[in-house]
């Protein structure tokens, strides 16, 4: 007689008399003679009942806790946009210029932070931004905000497929508004038309650098960017340093803006 190296597993659910559920673990295998004919089937049968129960428990407190994760997000993401609502009520009444660009601007900034959770309500990872699907709409609502002709001031998205944690999502999304606010507003005064780029890319040894580019009129040569007094830029230089990354202004031909970056890891807290 010869064992047969055909080993099958299986798991299968059966119900007592009682209707309660049983688990069962079945190891079998076929004996053959020596015309390699089955003779029978033996094999292991081991009740895990107990381990099927306790993974259902799991999984179905895991679905819980992402339930109210994706709640907490909804929640967020609408007091969020309450706040951007007000400050929109509020500008309503402010009739100098200045005053109403720092309303839109810090309106701006609310949505940037608000479409972060609106995008972690709609995944089903809830630990990761898709960041082309949330560059794309936070490009979008910028240029409606700011009431930009999209073919007169047209947006080049260069972005791989990155996901960034939330930790990093966030600042990166803040800079980026930054600094194409700051190309909507500057860089192509009248009716000058211009292109942005902007690009998200991974880099060989580890992290990302985002670049923002514009071909407009460039900035200010006696305007150092490091330490302005314009609360945008001084924004995007303190961003980068929570992103313990580096940031360079190229003036040639506009204004380009690069920062390459490191995702920031969760912190566990004791």
């Amino acid at each position: 007689m010869q064992s047969g190296s055909d080993v099958q597993n299986f798991e299968v659910e059966f119900y007592r008399k009682d209707g309660s559920k049983l688990w069962v673990f079945l190891k079998t295998r076929p004996v053959f003679n020596d015309n390699h004919d089955i003779l029978y089937v033996d094999g292991i049968i081991q009740d895990i009942t107990e381990r099927k129960m306790a993974e259902e428990q799991l999984r179905g407190s895991l679905k819980e806790k992402e339930t109210l994760l994706k709640e907490i997000h909804h929640r967020v993401k609408n007091n969020l946009q309450v706040v951007s609502s007000m400050l929109h009520l509020q500008s309503a009444r402010v009739t100098d210029k200045d005053i109403l660009m720092a309303f839109k601007e810090s309106q701006s900034r609310v949505d940037t932070m608000a479409l972060i959770h609106e995008k972690l309500y709609e995944t089903k990872n809830l630990t990761v931004i898709p960041m082309s699907s949330y560059i794309n709409d936070l490009i979008t609502n910028l240029y409606i905000s700011f009431g930009v002709d999209a073919e007169k001031i047209k947006a080049v998205l260069k972005i791989s497929d990155v996901n960034l944690n939330v930790s990093t999502a966030i600042p990166c999304g803040l800079i980026i508004n930054e600094l194409v606010t700051n190309c909507l507003k500057h860089a192509f005064p009248g009716d000058r038309k211009g292109e942005i780029v902007l690009s998200l890319q991974p880099l060989d040894g580890g992290g990302y650098e985002l670049i923002v580019s514009d071909n407009g009129i460039g900035f200010p040569e006696q305007i150092d960017f490091r330490n302005t007094e314009t609360l945008g830029l001084k924004l995007v230089i303190s961003l980068t340093s929570q992103l313990d990354g580096e940031v360079e202004l190229n003036r040639t031909g506009g204004s380009t803006v690069t920062i390459r970056f490191s995702e920031l890891l969760y912190k566990e807290r004791g």
